[in-house]
């Protein structure tokens, strides 16, 4: 009794227990491997959008006079050598005229494929669109070696223009400007960075049609008694002060006067004269001058100094006659 009392209750446990699994089983979330499937698809899906919205910013663009070439797999009839007309149109068997002009391959591919599909030509159509030359080449011009028209095929970038046209002259500032050919109300402005890193980031991607205007850096001219007269750029384009022009200049000759020196500036067509107190300045004791564009400085020769350093050196002259008649 006792043994068949105890097989009666292990019996009731078990069924107890696998029961309870069963409830389990059945509240638990079911995941079916077309939910992972779609799943993946999304975000494969979303990842390729991504990253074909960021292609797209830097393809080229189709304009008129390019030479194309179009290939439809499975239908090499409706392929072929094709150019860009100068309303931007190319002509496909089947289809007729296609606006491509200002779209790019990737863009002009999708709308063949669907004038395909929709005329009832094709089914599941695959173009494929090969820019082999563009006519619409890259402007640089404003201060490099060599201003022209580049044609830069692929996705150029501002760098690669600036180095096709043989570089940035001494004068050039750090202003460029960008503008585009279809929009010129889109073009950009890019203040060129001293910190290479900053710079990377700078070279922005260029469309065939652009037009590139490297800036001309201010000049300011340093005249009178100063070692080396000249011009001097204001690299940079950043402020230059009259003693930062004074050491451009190498400094001031030994006969040349601290007083009288002044500023020469062009204001709306007319001259003005600013005094400078330079002495005053050498000393710390009045703030540094900031020159602009086309500013002269002009510093005065003193007729003492001079008058004086030319009889030192009649001085010298005749001691050194002497020195010679008496050997």
């Amino acid at each position: 009794m006792r043994t068949r009392h105890l097989l009666t209750l292990c019996c009731v446990f078990l069924l107890s227990i696998g029961s309870r699994n069963g409830l389990i089983a059945q509240n638990a979330p079911r995941v079916s491997p077309d939910n992972d499937a779609t799943s993946a698809r999304k975000v494969a899906a979303s990842t390729a959008n991504d990253a074909a919205s960021n292609a797209s910013q830097s393809d080229p663009r189709i304009g008129p006079g390019d030479l194309l070439e179009l290939k439809v797999f499975g239908a090499p009839e409706l392929g072929g050598t094709l150019r860009v007309s100068g309303a931007g149109e190319i002509t496909v068997p089947l289809i007729g005229a296609e606006k491509v002009a200002g779209l790019s391959p990737e863009q002009a591919q999708k709308n063949l494929e669907q004038r395909l599909v929709s005329g009832g030509f094709l089914r599941d159509p695959h173009v494929n669109i090969l820019v082999k030359f563009a006519t619409q080449g890259i402007s640089v011009l404003g201060e490099v070696a060599r201003p022209g028209i580049y044609p830069l095929l692929g996705s150029p970038r501002l760098f690669d223009a600036l180095s096709a046209a043989g570089g940035a002259t001494n004068r050039a500032g750090k202003m460029i400007y960008i503008s585009r050919r279809e929009d010129p109300s889109a073009g950009s402005a890019i203040l060129l960075s001293q910190d290479p890193r900053q710079s990377l980031a700078q070279n922005v991607f260029l469309q065939p049609g652009d037009t590139v205007m490297v800036s001309r850096a201010g000049i300011v001219y340093v005249s009178g008694d100063v070692r080396t007269p000249g011009g001097y750029v204001m690299n940079n384009d950043e402020n230059l002060t009259v003693l930062q022009a004074i050491a451009l200049a190498q400094g001031l000759n030994p006969t040349a006067s601290t007083k009288n020196v002044r500023i020469i500036r062009r204001k709306e067509g007319k001259l003005q004269e600013i005094p400078v107190e330079l002495k005053q300045i050498m000393t710390a004791k009045a703030p540094d001058i900031s020159l602009e564009n086309e500013d002269v400085l002009f510093v005065p020769n003193s007729a003492s100094k001079s008058a004086a350093r030319r009889s030192l050196e009649s001085v010298v002259q005749v001691a050194t006659g002497l020195a010679i008649y008496r050997r």
